[in-house]
């Protein structure tokens, strides 16, 4: 689990189709092999590491669903280290689980935040609400207002500085994971409408005889 806190911005090194070597320095304090990190918002598995890169391996479907496949050496990504009890919960629970990509249509200056919309599949637009949460390339934002195919957000500054944000143009493909409790309610809503069954029961861990 993460947060949607970026804690550093970090370059890629190398890049291979099945996996990355990344350049950083903060996330590899306490960093341990098989650990976790989420790399613009996907959760991935640490390789090795050494005082100043990390290397993570990346899943085909992984590459399939984000936009880590599209990544060069010089790119920078968004970095954060799995939650952990110690952790200040700043953001909203992240699994690191991309749903799928968006793509960046308009960018616009408001005031000392910019405006982003994104245009996103349907299957994710069905959960996203006016202020609800959506983490944007592992970054947590709150939505700013939605139609049926896109979504605003606003990038304040210190978000701008900190993360990859900053940088995105129109065009610009951005891996997208929705808030976790949204696909709850949505999937206890079917077991209202649908009656709850046994096989439903066992899927939430419900022992049934």
């Amino acid at each position: 689990m993460f947060t949607g806190i970026v804690e550093e911005v970090g370059k890629v090194s190398l890049a291979q189709s099945g996996g990355l070597v990344i350049d950083a320095s903060k996330v590899l304090q306490g960093m341990e092999p098989g650990g976790s990190i989420a790399v613009n918002g996907a959760c991935l598995t640490v390789t090795s590491f050494g005082d100043k890169s990390l290397s993570v391996d990346i899943m085909p479907e992984t590459l399939n669903l984000t936009n880590l496949g599209r990544l060069g050496v010089g790119d920078e990504v968004n970095l954060e280290r799995a939650l952990t009890l110690e952790k200040q919960m700043g953001g909203h629970l992240v699994q690191g689980h991309i749903d799928d990509t968006g793509r960046v249509t308009s960018v616009a200056r408001d005031g000392e935040a910019v405006i982003v919309r994104i245009q996103a599949p349907s299957q994710v637009m069905l959960y996203i609400v006016k202020k609800g949460f959506i983490a944007v390339d592992g970054v947590s934002l709150t939505v700013v207002d939605n139609d049926a195919s896109s979504f605003l957000v606003s990038i304040v500054g210190y978000t701008r500085e900190h993360t990859t944000l900053g940088s995105k143009r129109v065009g610009d493909l951005v891996n997208l994971e929705v808030d976790i409790i949204a696909k709850y309610v949505e999937r206890f809503s079917q077991a209202r409408t649908s009656g709850i069954t046994v096989d439903f029961l066992k899927e939430h861990g419900f022992s049934v005889a």
